[in-house]
């Protein structure tokens, strides 16, 4: 009942349907989150794509200047003599065919798979169980690649992909409430400028249609860039 009247209470404070710039959008979900655990910091942008065309996927990564606050799981499908250096770069869990075999099998208890390109033919037999949850390796996110200790590395140290749904909409986190405001902004305006870089070629009209924050269980706050840039 409290977190109803909690949220109520904020939108009721914030506006449904007013924008603001990034700096204030931020300070209102900094006062408005009640909870009493560390929050984590999520952004949604609707973007003007048609998902539907290969030329307009957005797919990408980001090294946040103060990391994204999640444990991440790293798994590395490499060659037996790669092994014990992915596990040292952080990798939970590495090695090659047994590892695939548990993964066709629907063992996906990690957050990132890296892979080295050797390794691809082998990785091919659970596709139909990584493809679904996002977790097949890709060149284009970096993570098929010779240097797999290097990027094991950067996801352990809060390294993230994003990618638009079927929507054309972008769900990412930018932090935890306990970075506090300095460096949560920072890591808002990297993860924007991240989403205006990835501008596909196609894509037409308005890009960024929509954009809004909020902190875990926290109200959304839309944010007009139009603000920032007058």
């Amino acid at each position: 009942m409290n977190k109803s009247k909690h949220l109520k209470a904020a939108y009721e404070a914030i506006g449904t349907e007013t924008s603001y710039s990034v700096a204030e959008a931020l300070k209102l979900m900094l006062k408005h989150s009640k909870v009493k655990f560390d929050a984590t910091a999520e952004i949604h942008f609707t973007l003007g794509i048609d998902p539907r065309h290969a030329d307009q996927q957005i797919r990408s990564t980001i090294s946040l200047p103060n990391g994204s606050g999640k444990t991440v799981r790293v798994v590395a499908v490499c060659a037996d003599d790669k092994e014990k250096a992915a596990k040292a770069a952080g990798a939970v869990e590495a090695g090659g065919e047994e590892l695939v075999d548990r993964m066709s099998k629907g063992w996906t208890d990690f957050d990132a798979l890296v892979a080295t390109p050797d390794m691809m033919r082998v990785l091919a037999k659970a596709a139909r169980t990584l493809g679904p949850k996002g977790l097949m390796p890709n060149p284009k996110t970096g993570t098929v690649t010779p240097d797999i200790e290097k990027v094991i590395k950067e996801l352990v140290a809060g390294r993230l992909e994003f990618r638009n749904d079927k929507f054309g909409i972008v769900h990412t986190v930018f932090g935890k409430l306990s970075f506090g405001e300095d460096k949560l902004l920072a890591n808002l305006e990297a993860m924007i400028k991240a989403i205006q870089d990835a501008k596909p070629s196609g894509q037409k009209g308005v890009y960024i249609k929509k954009l809004t924050i909020n902190s875990t269980m926290g109200p959304g706050i839309k944010i007009n860039l139009d603000t920032d840039a007058e």
